[in-house]
């Protein structure tokens, strides 16, 4: 069904070079983020009160890629998540092996494409199903070049930067290793999302005559909607909807910590959140199309809506009392909670 060495081929030619760096220069960058990287652990433990237990299924590796390696690791996950799909559609719709073959280096090339795009903006990422081979749940990559080439579109401090940005993704590696259901909870829900997955010929159907009007606003700019949610069916939207929920409750938590450690740590950090919120809002027209395209306009809604809720809910109830919803799946919030912390803290204290 899908081609993983040609979307591997793909993505790597497609994907742009980073800054131009000297080799002294790029050690001395993935050494600093190694050390800035450790440097975060501390504060935001401290600032968040989560505590991951002494295990080796906590231990969480940190790893500094360049855009290459960026793209191996992920479509390495791509894999493990898109196997369920993939064996439904094969089980329901054998092909010969000549039409399977080139279907596959096709559907290989969409998603390098895909990717290649992709591989140039993440500045960082957890990745919650990666395995080690001693058992450790899940790997934090900070993205070198990606970083370097922030850093100084923004003209900021490239020190502070690279701590600032260690401080965000250090939060994401703390809410899985210090939350040991997490991991397991998010698979299930993509799992749900898998299960509730359309592969009949009335979902393209549906598309063609009620996407493609949708598409057409996208392009206007008259839709957020991305690609993914045109092919939503009611039982996906409901699952997306908790998805949401939860992905923007671990994006808004890890933008309040870093907010509130890098006061204290990074003198010129106003000025960083600053630049950094204003290129959050995305360039010209057809960098904005794509942006709703490919899902990353949703993606800022998910930093901005759960900041919100997580300073409301902070308020409200106090550090503690927000920090019930990491007991137990049922007080994750959904997509209509995040947007009524009043609803949540009402529903789960009373």
């Amino acid at each position: 069904m899908i081609d993983w060495g040609v979307a591997q081929g793909t993505a790597t030619k497609l994907s742009r070079p980073g800054p131009d760096l000297s080799p002294a220069e790029a050690d001395d960058v993935v050494g600093e983020l190694r050390e800035a990287a450790a440097r975060s652990t501390g504060p935001v433990r401290e600032f968040s009160d989560l505590h991951a237990p002494d295990t080796v299924q906590a231990q969480a590796p940190v790893l500094v890629v360049d855009r290459p390696r960026w793209i191996e690791a992920n479509l390495g996950t791509f894999e493990v998540l898109m196997d369920p799909v993939v064996a439904r559609i094969e089980a329901g719709r054998p092909r010969s092996g000549l039409a399977h073959a080139v279907g596959s280096r096709v559907s290989g090339a969409e998603i390098g494409g895909l990717v290649a795009l992709l591989s140039g903006k993440v500045l960082g990422q957890f990745d919650p199903f990666w395995t080690g081979p001693r058992g450790e749940g899940g790997r934090l990559l900070l993205v070198a070049p990606n970083i370097v080439h922030v850093e100084r579109t923004l003209d900021v401090d490239p020190h502070d930067f690279r701590l600032w940005v260690c401080l965000h993704e250090e939060t994401h590696r703390v809410q899985f290793t210090a939350v040991p259901w997490m991991r397991d909870h998010l698979r299930g829900l993509i799992d749900e999302l898998t299960a509730a997955t359309d592969l009949d010929s009335e979902a393209v159907q549906r598309f063609l005559t009620e996407g493609v009007g949708e598409l057409v606003k996208v392009l206007r700019g008259t839709s957020d909607a991305s690609l993914a949610e045109l092919f939503q069916n009611e039982r996906q939207k409901a699952v997306v909807d908790r998805i949401t929920g939860v992905m923007s409750l671990l994006e808004g938590h890890a933008d309040v910590v870093m907010d509130g450690v890098g006061p204290d740590v990074i003198p010129s950090v106003a000025t960083i959140r600053k630049r950094f919120d204003q290129r959050r809002q995305g360039g010209g027209g057809l960098d904005r199309v794509l942006r709703r395209l490919l899902g990353l306009e949703s993606k800022m809604r998910q930093y901005r809506d759960g900041a919100v809720f997580v300073r409301e809910v902070n308020e409200k109830v106090g550090l503690s009392g927000f920090n019930a919803v990491w007991e137990r799946p049922e007080n994750l919030p959904d997509r209509a909670e995040i947007l009524d912390p009043a609803a949540w803290v009402a529903r789960v204290h009373g």
